[in-house]
């Protein structure tokens, strides 16, 4: 059975620190570190600390590619890459969860697959490209906001992501692109989506992405890579309401991706 990770989004407003201790807690098997404006989530050996304190692994970084973190570690993109897959091999990690680019960068669009590819080999570490989702202010189709494209499926990468909310947005099958993808399929972050045209990144279970027989195709087809929680917390009114939510979340993932035998 795969580990179930925590990232470290899942307890934002919360610190890094915080989700570490939620993961020890809880009884998760590693962290995702998402790389972003919590000062402490820039800082290797603050993460490693982290980690070595409550005695939970860090499964995976993820670079600092989303919109609001375009200035952490600078803003040249590549060296953003090499300074998490610096981290990854710091604290242990095999995988770096990357985004592909937006259209405006053209530059670094430009040579992205085969440059991930070169990355990959100059550093040993994965770079698992995470599946997006064309921009949408309604239910009218999207806009087309990533270069080479949202669907990392489409492209040679050899090693990606699928993200459950951002299959919701793309009204894309995550089981189909699982099958698309075979075995270059690395990384998982669990979570759900209603197909609105927001990011939603619900608990699993409570969207209609289809995240339970996504989970048992995944554990039939014997997926050895990395199941990360990514779920939205910021409603929530309270710690102990924040705790539900992410051991419901775990809950769900191990119920789910447990190899049954008839």
């Amino acid at each position: 059975m795969p580990r179930i990770g925590l990232s470290t989004a899942s307890v934002y407003p919360e610190s890094s620190a915080h989700a570490f201790g939620y993961a020890a807690q809880l009884g998760y098997d590693a962290v995702e570190v998402m790389v972003g404006i919590d000062s402490l989530s820039q800082q290797t050996s603050a993460v490693k600390q982290l980690s070595e304190h409550h005695d939970v692994p860090i499964c995976a970084i993820h670079a600092p590619c989303l919109l609001f973190t375009q200035r952490v570690w600078g803003t040249e993109p590549w060296g953003k890459l090499e300074r998490s897959a610096e981290m990854a091999a710091a604290v242990g990690a095999e995988v770096v969860v990357v985004h592909p680019p937006f259209r405006w960068q053209k530059e670094y669009a430009r040579d992205f697959v085969n440059g991930i590819a070169a990355l990959e080999e100059s550093t040993g570490i994965a770079f698992a490209v995470e599946n997006m989702y064309p921009w949408r202010a309604s239910s009218r189709r999207g806009m087309e906001m990533y270069l080479p494209g949202w669907d990392p499926s489409a492209e040679t990468y050899a090693n990606t992501t699928i993200d459950l909310s951002h299959a919701a947005i793309a009204h894309s099958d995550p089981i189909h692109m699982a099958r698309r993808l075979g075995d270059r399929l690395r990384h998982i972050h669990l979570t759900d989506g209603t197909g609105s045209a927001k990011d939603e990144h619900l608990v699993p279970g409570r969207g209609t992405t289809g995240a339970a027989p996504f989970l048992r195709h995944l554990a039939g087809t014997g997926f050895a890579g990395e199941i990360v929680v990514e779920i939205n917390t910021r409603k929530c009114g309270s710690r102990e309401e924040r705790e539900r939510d992410l051991l419901e979340s775990l809950q769900f993932a191990r119920e789910h991706s447990a190899v049954t035998t008839s």
